[in-house]
């Protein structure tokens, strides 16, 4: 007998086993994909990890249905990184496997029904409404799938009425597994063998004197082929012989021609082979020279470079080295929005070396991109993507590169696993032998704070490039500003002073307000009533532009409203304000010059960032409003003003790490400003001018905030001094949450004592009408992180045991800040 183990790419805790044949056995391999039955009638594509002759002893072993790949998807490296990551972030490995694979290498399956006859037969009977209802859908076709069914029926439990069919003869089930992945096939032309001769040619050109359209076309064929003598594409030739594809078979049915097809990765970048990696100033070298000696004592070092020293250019530089000595190189980075930028100067350096791996690209694309890095090809060597490259078949990785990582973006929240990337890279390059480079103007707390007790190395360049000067930063009292009447708007006088004086320079102005949308709340100036999600706990948020109040958890959205649903009155007010409101500002204060706007309604698309992002550098629009989006190391040259139009909304989130977010952010946002020869300005509109963390940006003083900020998380006990998991439970009966979290809050204190703070509503207590309560597990350093884990999922076990508490979903989150 003979056994493979295999994981299901669904939350189970443990591997399945299934029978195999001898045959089989000697050709499986760990990392194969196979299809698989499980449950009553489903087949999932799952992932063999081990071949054996073990017979599982609780349950009998089913058959493979069948073997999907000719040889293994993933390596045994990524393998044991996934078994990590499974057990380091309290996720299953199924659920690893999930986030890791690109989804055409996770097969479909759905049930299909087949009609086997065209007409019920006289002697059977169908007085089942339903089950007529189902063979009529079947006109036209010859199978339907059962989630059609369900839609049709408007029912869940169709099965039953399904089997009444089966039984009578009339439809049978079927399995129907699909790849979802099919490389890209480019059909090209060559002339055929037998009229390569020149006299053959001539006599094919005398033939075709009566159909002058084909002659034309094959004299193209001509001329193209003498330029050049690469294949030439058939959509090519017809473009420039103007002529249609029935002309072109006309050629191919003659024997003239012959068609043939090569595949073609769908994406491809074009540069010159021979662009010179730029030289570096005397810091940046010295910069490198350090990194290079630190990386023989240490795995990470941290490059704390002020925005615009030119920290891309060194990280070039060290990227060139790990590409000459033939390894693979990762480059990190928190958001789509920036690969855009960083392809077009990556690929001036390493044209035939970089791939690009992100969500934005399609399922094909990052297919293509998998095969190439688990085949070590050429055109893989330097991959840039955001967090979840860090799941591709590396297996002679030499450097990983974090950029920008203090950001939050960083951090995965749903679904599991819940991985921290910056973290996860780190021990992806420990397990490959391969040196760490983390990059930021404001580096997180944490990371800071390991540079400084020497755990990481700490390299700094302290002057921006060329020996620019950083931006002028001044604060506005906007309160002193609202009594003095000195606001229109949302702007101040200041602001709109210097957005004048900048774009009458033919400068750019950035302008940053952390909220998207219109207004976060309509009021009703009657009886003071705001229209609310009805699944969350949130006020819904008007976006003009759509005429709608739409809901930023859950997606729900109605129109705006004309009168008040609570006493009808139609004197209806905005509260606060988002970006569509400043753009909106913009507009009428200065009518002649053309405003853009930046954030999560006008990015999507896969293309969506690129079009802004190319707009503003290439001038054609003058004043760009965004939300964070803006704050992510963009580099923009002719940007000589930034103003934050309202900073006191990101202090005051309830969050431990507001302070330092808000720090980071304003800095960050910054330092979009004066990043050429003239001296940027920074003007930040607050209502409270004297806060002590607008104070140290105003003098960029990283260092200030940092002891500040880690004096207070030592004495409330916070990182870096010790670890968090928040455990979140969520339900839709109010009772049933309470219950069950006083239940856990209490069963955890048991064990943990005074390390457990809650239960607790978080801030925005129902999304998706489920009820959530919040515990946080804080572990000092000198506990057993292991010990921690395995306490915790005991009391989840004994939890989940409780038939009252069956139905309520336990959500673990390692690391969750």
């Amino acid at each position: 007998m003979y056994f493979v183990d295999v994981i299901l790419p669904i939350p189970v805790e443990k591997a399945f086993t299934y029978s195999i044949s001898e045959a089989e056995y000697s050709f499986i391999k760990p990392g194969m994909r196979l299809a698989v039955p499980f449950g009553k009638n489903k087949i999932y594509t799952s992932l063999a990890i081990r071949v054996h002759q073990e017979e599982p002893r609780i349950y009998e072993a089913k058959e493979i249905e069948q073997i999907l790949d000719e040889t293994p998807v993933i390596n045994p490296e990524q393998l044991n990184y996934w078994k990590w990551m499974a057990t380091y972030y309290m996720a299953t490995l199924g659920e690893v496997m999930r986030a890791a694979l690109p989804g055409a290498f996770l097969l479909e399956s759905e049930t299909i029904i087949k009609r086997l006859v065209q007409t019920i037969p006289e002697d059977i009977e169908l007085e089942d409404e339903e089950a007529l209802a189902i063979l009529q859908a079947f006109e036209g076709r010859t199978v339907l799938r059962i989630s059609e069914v369900m839609q049709l029926l408007d029912r869940k439990k169709v099965l039953p009425i399904i089997n009444t069919l089966i039984d009578k003869g009339l439809v049978a089930l079927d399995q129907e597994i699909y790849e979802a992945y099919r490389p890209k096939l480019v059909k090209y032309v060559r002339l055929a063998d037998s009229y390569k001769a020149e006299d053959k040619m001539h006599e094919a050109l005398d033939e075709l004197d009566r159909a002058p359209k084909q002659r034309e076309l094959l004299l193209t064929y001509f001329s193209l082929q003498a330029r050049s003598k690469k294949p030439l594409k058939a959509k090519e030739l017809q473009a420039q012989a103007q002529a249609s594809s029935a002309q072109l078979k006309a050629l191919v049915d003659k024997g003239i021609f012959e068609l043939f097809e090569l595949r073609q990765d769908r994406i491809s970048y074009k540069g010159s082979d021979d662009t010179q990696v730029k030289n570096l100033n005397d810091a940046q070298s010295a910069a490198l020279a350090t990194i290079n000696a630190s990386f023989e004592q240490h795995e990470v070092c941290l490059l704390h470079g002020v925005t615009a020293s030119g920290k891309t250019e060194v990280y070039v530089n060290l990227i060139k080295s790990y590409l000459d000595e033939g390894k693979q190189v990762l480059y990190l980075l928190p958001e789509i929005a920036l690969t855009t930028q960083l392809v077009s100067r990556l690929q001036e350096y390493f044209v035939n070396k970089l791939s690009v791996y992100h969500s934005k690209y399609t399922v094909h694309e990052r297919v293509e991109v998998w095969n190439n890095v688990l085949n070590k090809q050429d055109k893989a060597q330097l991959i840039l993507g955001a967090r979840s490259a860090l799941f591709l078949p590396f297996s002679n990785l030499g450097l990983v590169v974090v950029d920008e990582e203090h950001e939050n973006s960083y951090k995965q929240y749903d679904p599991a696993p819940r991985y921290q990337a910056r973290d996860a890279a780190i021990v992806l390059a420990y397990q490959q032998g391969a040196k760490v480079l983390l990059g930021s103007a404001t580096p997180s707390l944490e990371t800071y704070y390991n540079a400084s007790v020497g755990k990481y190395a700490l390299v700094e360049l302290k002057q921006r490039y060329g020996n620019i000067l950083m931006p002028e930063n001044t604060i506005i009292d906007i309160q002193d500003r609202h009594r003095k009447k000195k606001m229109n708007g949302h702007f101040s006088e200041d602001l709109i002073l210097a957005i004048r004086e900048a774009l009458q320079e033919g400068e750019q102005v950035i302008l940053f307000q952390n909220r998207r949308g219109y207004s976060p709340v309509l009021e009703c100036k009657t009886c003071g009533h705001a229209p609310q999600c009805p699944n969350c706990d949130v006020s819904l948020t008007y976006h003009k532009h759509r005429g709608q109040l739409r809901c930023h958890y859950c997606g729900y959205h109605i129109a705006m409203l004309e009168k008040c649903m609570a006493c009808g009155s139609i004197e209806l007010d905005t509260k606060g304000f988002g970006t569509e409101q400043v753009e909106g500002e913009l507009r009428q204060l200065f009518p002649d010059h053309n405003i853009g706007r930046m954030d999560s309604d006008t990015t999507r698309g896969k293309f969506g960032f690129e079009k802004i992002i190319t707009a503003f550098e290439q001038g054609e629009i003058d004043i760009l409003v965004g939300t964070q989006m803006l704050t992510k190391g963009l580099d923009f040259r002719n940007v000589t003003l930034v103003g934050i139009l309202n900073a006191d909304n990101m202090l005051n989130i309830p969050d431990f790490r507001a302070h330092e977010r808000s720090f980071q952010l304003i800095q960050q946002v910054s330092g979009r400003a004066g990043r050429t020869q003239k001296r940027g300005k920074v003007l930040i509109q607050s209502y409270n001018p004297h806060h002590q963390i607008l104070q140290q940006v105003s003098v960029n003083d990283y260092e200030a905030m940092y002891h500040e900020q880690l004096e207070e998380r030592h004495i409330y006990k916070y990182p870096p001094f010790c670890r968090l998991i928040k455990i979140t439970l969520k339900h839709r009966d109010f009772q049933k949450i309470e219950e069950a979290s006083v239940w856990m809050g209490q069963a955890l204190k048991n064990v943990f004592q005074e390390q457990i703070l809650g239960p607790e509503p978080p801030p925005i207590s129902r999304i998706r009408n489920e009820y959530h309560r919040n515990i946080l597990v804080k572990i000092p350093r000198k506990q057993s992180l292991e010990k921690t884990k395995k306490a915790i999922l005991k009391v989840r076990t004994t939890f989940s045991s409780i038939a009252q508490f069956r139905s309520v979903k336990i959500v673990l989150n390692v690391d969750n800040y």
